[in-house]
């Protein structure tokens, strides 16, 4: 017979499971680690010195189901790996270095071997800095815990124990053999070498636990996803993991993220750690900057988002599809932006009208003819197609030609009347003689925060403010989703062509051209304030 405490924690159909094979939840075993974190101090902030009380979803949520759920014949845990997944602010922190130190010292393991992991050691000493400040002022602990902070090394000498964080080079070492591993912000790592190394060190302990604590990531294709993929199965149901815990707060992608009852659904630890004032104002904030909405559903609501600091809402960015005819911008002035990439991807020109009406761009694009029907292949990017439709040209080789790049531009000028033309210094030296011997006027523009930040915040403003029409171009569409920013501490942006998952030539081709447009044209009057901006 199943007792009322055990059925009130058969959450879904894997603890369902799970009774059928004789796990119980004791509610002794689940106390034993709440009475614990009595005894411990915070030791930071507006609590700092005051015994912690475990908030409600931590104990009902986390701590009883974590640490109650037991084999009925041999007492031994259900869990062995958790997968614990909320927004920053939430208490992460001093949950993770509580834990740390009840496996050390409060779990019955001697020998007990406890490691603090993360991305980088500075990361991983966060969670050994407070679990040493906590040890050093708990009434329990304080006098049998020795600290090594030096060596940020905690031993328990009665028991023949530590614990210690872990290096960012741990992935080169092997035979760890731990009760505990915490993995602070598990959607940091660079790649899955750590959690490959050391996740099965455990392996000749009776009831090793291994806990990630994470906030949202953006990588889909990283050791954090995967982890979150298969709680998501277990949490459903459909996964036969009965070892596997998985605690998941996070608003769902179509909740509005303005709203006070999205952020309480995703912060358990609204109005105790997070002031929801703080929440509001991020969230004002947020509806101003494509960067600051993304950074606001990432770490205030937990939403997985499609880059680190995604640039562009497409959202936004479809709503400022239009119409454009390149007939109407014969003879007129513009100022252009090439850039040249490496000579295996993609080459793109964005030219700039400023006009009465506002500013209307016309963009071109090259690409190696073998390169990309291998990218084609590889990536799923349809360049073939948009070459068919006119919107790439394909130059013969798996290298660019600038050749051609030069024809063509010579030609738009027949059309067009070039005043300038923007370009990035890097690889562009021969390119940048020809042009000059043609006629034209370069100039050679920097990609540092000095130069870019002035017209990608212009950019980002007249697309937040619907005074862009683009005329749903695939290619800068695509090249828009894709968008990556960089900050600096002053608040200067830049395009960043390193954290972009894929290529973005077009738009920082478009921001150079905008950048030099803005410079030349008069000075009083915006080039943006009359009218849109469109590309075709």
């Amino acid at each position: 017979m199943v007792s009322a405490t055990t059925k009130r924690f058969i959450r879904n159909k894997t603890d369902a499971k799970a009774v059928k094979a004789g796990y119980v939840v004791d509610r002794k075993k689940a106390d034993h680690v709440i009475d614990f974190f009595a005894e411990l101090r915070h030791t930071l902030g507006q609590w700092a010195g005051k015994p912690i009380e475990l908030m409600p979803w931590q104990r009902d949520e986390l701590i009883t189901p974590l640490f109650g759920w037991v084999h009925k014949d041999t007492g031994l845990r259900r869990f062995r790996t958790a997968y614990i997944e909320v927004p920053k602010k939430n208490g992460k922190s001093t949950l993770c270095s509580g834990l740390a130190l009840y496996l050390l010292a409060a779990d019955g393991e001697p020998g007990s071997q406890v490691y603090c992991a993360a991305a980088s050691r500075d990361q991983a000493t966060i969670v050994y800095r407070e679990a040493s400040r906590m040890a050093k002022t708990s009434p329990l602990l304080k006098d049998y815990i020795l600290a090594r902070d030096s060596l940020k090394h905690l031993a328990l000498p009665s028991s023949n124990s530590f614990l210690k964080a872990l290096s960012a080079e741990h992935h080169r070492q092997e035979g760890l053999n731990w009760h505990g591993l915490i993995f602070d912000e598990l959607h940091a790592q660079p790649d899955r070498r750590l959690w490959d190394c050391l996740r099965y060190g455990g392996a000749s302990r009776r009831e090793p636990l291994l806990i990630s604590i994470t906030t949202a990531g953006f990588d889909r294709h990283s050791i954090c996803y995967e982890q979150r993929t298969h709680a998501e199965r277990v949490l459903n149901g459909t996964s036969e993991d009965l070892t596997f815990f998985g605690l998941i707060r996070c608003a769902d992608e179509d909740d509005d993220w303005t709203k006070f009852k999205t952020w309480k659904k995703a912060n358990p630890s609204l109005d105790v750690t997070i002031n929801r004032a703080d929440i509001r104002a991020s969230c004002i904030e947020a509806k101003e900057s494509p960067t600051k909405e993304n950074s606001f559903k990432r770490y205030r609501l937990n939403i997985w988002t499609e880059q680190d600091e995604r640039w562009m809402p497409m959202k936004r960015w479809d709503s400022c599809a239009g119409q454009l005819e390149p007939a109407d911008l014969k003879g007129q002035e513009c100022f252009c932006g090439l850039d040249l990439a490496s000579t295996r991807d993609i080459a793109a020109l964005s030219m700039v009208f400023p006009t009465d009406e506002g500013v209307s761009v016309l963009s071109r694009f090259w690409i190696p003819k073998a390169n990309a029907l291998e990218r084609e292949r590889r990536d799923r990017v349809p360049y073939l197609t948009w070459a068919k439709e006119g919107l790439v040209t394909l130059t013969e080789g798996d290298v660019i030609d600038y050749d051609v790049i030069r024809q063509d531009i010579n030609e738009l000028n027949e059309k067009y009347n070039i005043k300038e033309i923007a370009i990035d210094r890097w690889n562009a030296a021969q390119i940048t003689t020809q042009l000059q011997g043609d006629g034209f006027e370069v100039v050679m523009f920097g990609q540092g925060f000095a130069s870019m930040s002035a017209p990608t915040k212009e950019l980002e403003k007249i697309v937040y403010s619907k005074e862009l029409t683009h005329g749903g171009c695939p290619v800068l569409r695509w090249m828009a989703g894709h968008v990556v920013v960089e900050q600096d501490a002053a608040g200067n942006l830049k395009l960043s062509k390193r954290k972009s998952q894929e290529k973005i030539d077009g738009l920082v081709a478009l921001v150079m051209a905008l950048g030099r447009a803005n410079v030349r044209t008069e000075p009083v009057r915006s080039v943006y304030s009359s009218g849109g901006l469109s590309f075709v």
